[in-house]
């Protein structure tokens, strides 16, 4: 089992819950609708990673702040890299079909580290650099969904196990990525640095051939 660095030790998690359409201005660039109610959909345990592979030119990053969860609270804080292939999801959108085929794929959660957090939830903020350019900032006070309502909404209709992994949503930025690039992302509470991890593009990910035969099924 996939696990990650918390604090001083590594901790195995049994799923990645993740928030999508939370930063009004993300979805106005890609031209969704703000949703009625929280949009909720989860990662395998497998698509945990701490590389970042290069997938297709349609694979898409998106930063975000990320939980960690312990007795039904939130115990940690760390960055993370929503891997999204963005031209399966949009065919699987207008199908009105699940998503997993373009987010939960092996590798399409990449993570740091884990710090242990007693502080206050609205002091967070997160940036995204890709190549020494910010191209992704924001925080607590842009989200529509706070993390205490993320908790609460979940805990409706799942069990969050201790060291669960919560993935808040993504700000306005996103964008595709190449081989080679180097992105560095960061959390702060207040002008305090949590967790900073850096990552460079490596070659061609997992399953990156069978991916393009699903394109190719589904076009035809």
């Amino acid at each position: 089992m996939k696990t990650v660095q918390f604090g001083e030790k590594r901790v195995a998690v049994s799923k990645v819950v993740c928030i999508g359409r939370n930063y009004v201005e993300h979805i106005e660039e890609l031209g969704n609708e703000i949703p009625e109610n929280m949009v909720v959909f989860n990662k395998p345990n497998s698509a945990i990673s701490d590389t970042l592979y290069y997938f297709s030119e349609k694979c898409r990053f998106e930063g975000e702040i990320c939980f960690l969860i312990r007795s039904g609270r939130i115990a940690g804080v760390g960055f993370g890299l929503d891997l999204t292939h963005a031209d399966i999801q949009n065919r699987l959108k207008q199908k009105g079909l699940p998503w997993e085929r373009a987010k939960a794929f092996d590798h399409s959660a990449v993570l740091s580290r884990f710090a242990v957090f007693g502080g206050t939830v609205e002091s967070l903020h997160m940036k995204l650099y890709r190549n020494d350019r910010l191209v992704q900032y924001a925080g607590y006070d842009l989200m529509m969904y706070k993390p205490a309502a993320m908790l609460e909404e979940i805990q409706t209709f799942m069990t969050l196990e201790d060291n669960d992994i919560i993935m808040s949503g993504t700000p306005k930025g996103v964008a595709t990525y190449d081989r080679g690039d180097r992105f560095v992302g960061q959390v702060f509470s207040g002008t305090k640095l949590l967790v900073e991890a850096s990552w460079i593009v490596q070659e061609e990910g997992p399953f990156v051939a069978s991916n393009q035969r699903s394109r190719k099924e589904e076009r035809s």
